[in-house]
């Protein structure tokens, strides 16, 4: 599939250049469903330079692109935002699901989390939910 013209739409929706190596790393990120990591975006893009992959995942977290995900393994992965997402505000609170056996982390966007009523005075900044099982590739294998 060529994801060409939704990337350019995508990335002048959100006021970014489309530099080829920017139109390359959103691709693999609308090709997969997974969260990816600077050195999987490496392997993924071998004639990329790894700090102008850097600086463009800052630029698409800045702008509300991508989010940074936690999935506990303490390697800093990013998945793409909802829509709703903006520079001002990420709208990307949601679990994530990681496979325990492949190590892949997907972003459970459809599950909706149960609301939490701080006690008076908290403010909430981040949430994080991580549910760790077998994805059903993995399951099948």
């Amino acid at each position: 599939m060529n994801y060409t013209s939704e990337v350019i739409k995508l990335l002048k929706q959100k006021s970014v250049q489309p530099t080829p190596m920017r139109m390359l790393v959103l691709e693999e990120f609308l090709k997969s469903r997974t969260a990816k990591s600077l050195q999987e975006l490496e392997q993924l893009l071998p004639h990329a330079d790894r700090i102008t992959i850097y600086r463009t995942l800052k630029t698409f977290d800045k702008q509300g692109i991508i989010h940074q995900v936690d999935d506990g393994t303490g390697v800093q992965r990013y998945a793409s935002c909802s829509d709703q997402c903006s520079e001002e505000a990420h709208q990307d609170v949601h679990p994530h699901f990681h496979c325990v056996v492949c190590e892949d982390t997907i972003c459970m966007k459809a599950t909706r989390l149960p609301y939490l009523s701080l006690p008076s005075g908290f403010q909430t900044e981040k949430i994080a939910l991580r549910i760790d099982g077998v994805c059903p590739k993995c399951k099948a294998a």
